[in-house]
């Protein structure tokens, strides 16, 4: 099968060696496994940690986004069969999909959202997966629930904010406060359903304030926690709730104690990586989320369409999540 792998970590992704094409055998799977035909994925900021800082000593295959046709099951598979369309996150412990043919344990699969194409369906599982556990399976917001809370969303019209928004929205009772730091961006925060938008690049409290409110119950940090981690703590209101995705140098908790504020780290990875007893959650989250698509609820996030899945597009991908100018999700589809 044709891949596109890395074989040193650590290049800039200028290189033309950063993301190569090669051709690898075809997987073969195994009890749980679905065999899956790769019709589109998106790039994900993991993409880029790993390709940067995870060392190799053979061809790795990046890539966990995938919406594709099931082309064989394993003898222990009983959720699926070939021919169904998929689509999900995948493993950070196993290959991943920037190739033709790709292995996924059919728990933490979903039924592709009959209403969208595969390249709207790829933009979708990594995100909704980060974006559901934060809100309902770390913060426990009750759906329906939150009425008379504010939730704040730090990088809201990123890939995870463009999801989180949509659910908080259309779930919840919260009202939900989204930053965005560019003119494009607030609009996209403010079309995805944030009653409110602030600018992360200028003191937030300041601007909560002017709206009204005196601290926000909850606080989600999508990016750059680290710049905004003193500001966080002066936002967050006594006993409120903070949760975050990404990967500051240091995090000192000491001074959430004061306030009683509870700490919440989310990574989506968790389950599949520890296979742990509720694995299969994430099936049921990818199916909910397709029923909530294809009900008009939920919409897909997709910013950009780059083409077909080739070494010199992820490498153009890469280079846009690296510069931080993201909005919304990058999708590749067709070999």
């Amino acid at each position: 099968m044709k891949a596109i792998v890395y074989t040193r970590h650590g290049l800039p992704i200028e290189d033309p060696e950063s993301l190569v094409e090669m051709v690898l055998p075809d997987p073969v799977p195994g009890p749980r496994d679905l065999l899956v035909r790769v019709h589109a994925v998106s790039v994900n900021p993991v993409d880029t940690k790993v390709r940067r800082g995870a060392a190799v000593a053979q061809p790795r295959v990046l890539g966990w986004d995938v919406a594709g046709v099931v082309e064989a099951v394993g003898s222990d598979v009983t959720a699926f069969r070939p021919g169904d369309e998929v689509y999900y996150a995948g493993s950070l412990t196993r290959p991943g999909s920037y190739s033709e043919l790709h292995l996924v344990d059919e728990r933490i699969a979903g039924h592709k959202p009959a209403t969208l194409g595969f390249a709207d369906a790829a933009a979708l599982p990594l995100t909704s997966l980060t974006a559901w556990e934060l809100l309902f399976d770390r913060l426990n917001v009750p759906e329906g629930g939150g009425a008379e809370r504010s939730l704040l969303v730090i990088g809201a019209a990123g890939g995870v904010g463009s999801i989180l928004t949509q659910l908080a929205r259309k779930l919840t009772g919260l009202t939900v406060i989204g930053t965005a730091s560019r003119p494009e961006t607030a609009g996209w925060v403010t079309e995805l359903g944030a009653h409110h938008v602030i600018d992360h690049a200028r003191p937030m409290q300041a601007q909560l304030q002017a709206l009204g409110f005196k601290y926000a119950d909850i606080v989600i940090s999508l990016t750059h926690t680290d710049q905004h981690y003193a500001d966080i703590v002066d936002i967050l209101a006594p006993q409120g709730q903070f949760a975050l995705i990404d990967d500051p140098d240091t995090l000192d908790a000491m001074p959430l104690k004061r306030k009683s504020i509870s700490l919440h780290w989310e990574l989506m990875f968790t389950r599949s990586m520890f296979e742990t007893a509720d694995m299969a959650r994430q099936r049921d989250i990818l199916d909910r989320v397709a029923a909530l698509v294809d009900s008009g609820e939920l919409r897909t996030t997709v910013g950009e369409h780059i083409g077909k899945i080739d070494a010199p597009n992820l490498r153009r991908a890469h280079a846009i999540i690296e510069s931080g100018k993201a909005r919304g999700k990058l999708v590749l589809a067709g070999f």
